[in-house]
């Protein structure tokens, strides 16, 4: 794995350095729209027909098998179906990365996904916040999704003791922390005061409402009703391809923003960024997993996360292509390009969960829980 320096990793760049690497990349993204056509189009519906496919096997096989061979393939091909439709369907399509082909059944504007949290909720949160603030301390809610220490920046509490037990339980119903992250009150603005913060909660809280009962229903009701005597079955199935969804979404996302090495940034650091710095910070605040094309299919090809926070707007197809001119780029300016097999990467993620559940040396902690910043701290990595 090809980690960061826990010193300043960007300290020897130049403005101008810091400039070129940004024409570089709007050079890149330029090149690739340029490019985009019938093969992209063609791509991203061969997969939503697959998906669809591999569902209606799912289903079939679980309602009308008998045998428990019917049973774990009717089973993994169901969670093969929301693994795509979540992946490299509906994260991408929210992305706006298939708006050029005016589909509306791609149009990231009304898509709706196989998840319990609202789409637009999700654009919202994931689209704006995380994407244009990645990894910023106090503005991108993705650092620890609000559950985890995952950088000696964030300060410790004695809650975060039980970070490894909560990383289990948010693996297993990892849609429904997604589903619940934009249910938060929006910071105040100069023309939303208290009682129009809470109504805007509160219609937030019943828009998830209405999408959590909706799958709860399809899932847990409609298609094991529609088996009759073999509901159980059904509903043991859905249960299963939904977990083992989700514990495949949470390792993948994980995978690609909390291994060793991955920065994380104070305000102060993020201010006034030019397009090239900002650049640099996606680069830094993201790491790869190293694998052939069927890992990237079903990541969604965020096995290529440095690629995807450059560009999160383009066909995510497109990423392997040029993630070898983004690690030369890397190479040629000094910045390490953070990569590794799955098993290296997740396992990175489990030790730094760990590790971070503890105070660490860089914080000095009193007996109230409140602590303050060892000035030699010089690190500011994940």
């Amino acid at each position: 794995m090809n980690a960061p320096s826990t010193l300043d990793p960007v300290a020897h760049l130049t403005r101008e350095q810091f400039d070129e690497i940004g024409r570089e990349l709007d050079a890149l993204r330029d090149e690739v729209l340029a490019d985009l056509g019938p093969a992209d189009a063609a791509y991203i519906r061969r997969v939503v027909r697959l998906a669809r496919a591999s569902a209606v096997v799912g289903r079939t096989l679980l309602m009308f098998g008998m045998d428990p061979v019917s049973f774990v393939v009717g089973t993994a091909a169901l969670a093969l179906a929301k693994v795509l439709d979540n992946m490299e369907i509906g994260h991408n399509v929210l992305h706006g990365q298939y708006d050029w082909m005016n589909d509306p059944t791609l149009e990231s504007n009304t898509f709706e996904w196989d998840n319990v949290c609202p789409s637009t909720q999700w654009r919202h949160y994931h689209n704006f916040e995380h994407h244009f603030f990645t990894n910023v301390l106090g503005k991108d809610r993705d650092v620890g999704y609000g559950l985890f220490r995952v950088s000696e920046l964030q300060r410790w509490h004695p809650a975060h003791l039980l970070q490894p037990i909560v990383n289990v339980g948010l693996c297993l119903a990892f849609q429904w922390g997604i589903g619940m992250h934009d249910l938060v009150e929006s910071p105040p603005g100069p023309d939303a005061g208290p009682a129009e913060r809470k109504a805007e909660l509160s219609a937030k809280w019943r828009e998830f409402g209405r999408k959590a009962w909706r799958q709860v229903f399809k899932d847990y009701v409609f298609f094991p009703a529609l088996a009759f005597w073999n509901w159980p079955r059904v509903l043991l199935g859905n249960l299963l391809a939904n977990l083992l969804r989700n514990v495949w979404s949470n390792v993948i996302i994980f995978c690609g923003h909390f291994p060793e090495g991955v920065r994380v940034y104070t305000e102060d650091e993020a201010a006034s960024e030019s397009r090239g710095q900002w650049y640099v910070r996606q680069m830094l605040g993201s790491a790869n997993i190293e694998g052939g094309r069927i890992l990237h299919l079903l990541s969604g090809h965020l096995s290529h996360q440095i690629e995807h926070h450059l560009f999160p707007d383009l066909p995510a197809r497109r990423y392997p292509a040029i993630a070898g001119r983004v690690r030369a780029l890397c190479a040629r300016f000094g910045l390490a390009y953070n990569t590794g097999s799955l098993g290296e990467q997740y396992g990175s993620v489990l030790a730094r969960n760990w590790k971070l559940s503890f105070p660490t040396a860089g914080w000095v902690v009193d007996a109230r829980g409140d602590e303050s910043p060892d000035a030699s701290r010089d690190t500011a990595t994940a």
